[in-house]
């Protein structure tokens, strides 16, 4: 880059709010290990970011990093201006092509998943993924999440830094605004492309931003940052929900269950309203299960919190069900049912743990058609399959879909609960273990 180069930086430095010398005060810890990833898109924001961190020459490999979308008939020209500006900079310059489908939930949306997978897959441990969303883009964000009806949560906006797949998203930007990022790219005379769909009002972010933000600004001048404190206001209001929330799930008795995870439904029922409902939503977004709305949250009141308390009770959303058994609440992933398991045969030696004989033949599986009995090992009388299954506390929505192992047309061991009285073997035979597996 040379010292023509820096000499530019020196003499910008006094005339912006923006530099590389201020973003320096916003970067996480460098350290010669990782690699930054750069999320490049080739717009005025991503330009300026690549631009100010080489001027750095931080102890870190710089990595750019440019998603093709492939939707606009301008996108390989964007990759290539991309390209042109790493070579100039003497930064490492990788382009993925992707292809985005819209799934029901709009192109830009689509198209940000695609991004995001495309960063995770890039991202190894302790990488960073460093963006130029800025102060700008939260202020859009915020009144998006506003205009859902987002809580606290979604009002504290953009985080700094999140984890994203083994690495960790970091968005050093967002104390300044789009204005002074400008600024500081018409001072080094960088060129950045325009993206044609962002003067397309029919997307609601564009509709903010050419619409909405200029009359703001113009009556409020200041606003972008006091919203900044607001989204912060809210973080900070967040991460003390989180806190209760974790201090409640020690205290609700949590379980790892055959499928999911459960609580004691009694303790649940003893916090208030809004006590309850702030857990449910940290105990669920813990085991990556999609959030109750707030329906949702309506239906879990009058089924669960005050409604008959039974195996029939369930409330179901997205790939969620909530489901009552034996005073405990239950979160089910959606599962595929009968075969929606792996159950494995390991030959051992008898320990402490009934063992199936190895020479049986016909070994096969079968699943519940109704009317089995069986005598498990170690018990003085058979019983039908059905009062076996409640005494061994198997919930209802997990009996239909466990295999039975049978050896020609007699029933020998059921999934890995217990082998039937005859079938054990002496010395050694088949452990048996059972894995359910989720969509």
């Amino acid at each position: 880059m040379g010292d023509a180069f820096n000499r530019d930086i020196f003499k910008c430095n006094y005339s912006m709010n923006f530099s590389s010398a201020t973003l320096q005060h916003f970067l996480p810890p460098a350290t010669g290990d990782i690699t930054w990833w750069i999320a490049l898109s080739g717009g005025l924001d991503s330009c300026v970011l690549v631009h100010a961190l080489a001027a750095l020459k931080l102890p870190v490999q710089l990595h750019a990093l440019h998603v093709n979308h492939q939707i606009s008939p301008n996108a390989n020209t964007w990759q290539q201006h991309c390209a042109d500006i790493c070579m100039r900079l003497g930064i490492p310059f990788t382009a993925v092509k992707v292809s985005v489908e819209n799934t029901g939930r709009g192109i830009e949306d689509a198209a940000r998943k695609a991004r995001y997978s495309v960063f995770e897959q890039h991202l190894m441990q302790g990488d960073y993924l460093v963006t130029a969303h800025h102060a700008d883009d939260q202020t859009e964000t915020l009144l998006l999440r506003l205009m859902r009806g987002a809580g606290p949560r979604g009002l504290a906006a953009m985080a700094q830094s999140r984890l994203l797949g083994q690495g960790i998203l970091y968005r050093p930007l967002l104390t300044f605004t789009r204005a002074e990022l400008e600024a500081y790219a018409h001072c080094h005379e960088l060129s950045w492309v325009n993206d044609e769909s962002n003067s397309d009002d029919h997307y609601d972010r564009n509709y903010l931003r050419n619409q909405v933000m200029p009359l703001l600004r113009q009556r409020w001048p200041v606003f972008a940052q006091k919203w900044q404190q607001t989204a912060e206001l809210c973080a900070a209001n967040e991460a003390l929900i989180e806190e209760l929330a974790g201090q409640d799930l020690q205290l609700a008795d949590f379980r790892e269950e055959f499928i999911g995870t459960s609580i004691t439904l009694a303790w649940l029922i003893g916090l208030s309203t809004a006590r309850h409902q702030n857990f449910l939503r940290a105990w669920l977004r813990g085991q990556g299960l999609a959030i109750p709305e707030q329906q949702h949250l309506a239906q879990i009141e009058t089924q669960i919190i005050s409604g008959r308390q039974d195996a029939k009770t369930q409330v179901s959303w997205g790939d969620v069900s909530l489901r009552v058994y034996r005073g405990r609440v239950y979160a089910l992933p959606m599962v595929d049912l009968p075969a929606s398991g792996e159950l494995q045969f390991i030959v051992s030696k008898l320990v402490d743990k009934p063992l199936l004989k190895q020479d049986l033949p016909n070994l096969h599986i079968r699943f519940r058609r109704g009317g089995e009995r069986c005598r498990p090992a170690g018990r003085a009388h058979s019983q039908t399959l059905k009062h076996l299954l409640q005494d061994y506390g198997v919930a209802p929505w997990l009996r239909e879909s466990l295999p039975l192992i049978y050896s020609n047309d007699d029933l020998v061991a059921v999934s890995d609960l217990w082998i039937c009285e005859g079938y054990t073997a002496e010395e050694s035979g088949y452990s048996l273990k059972y894995e359910r597996k989720a969509k």
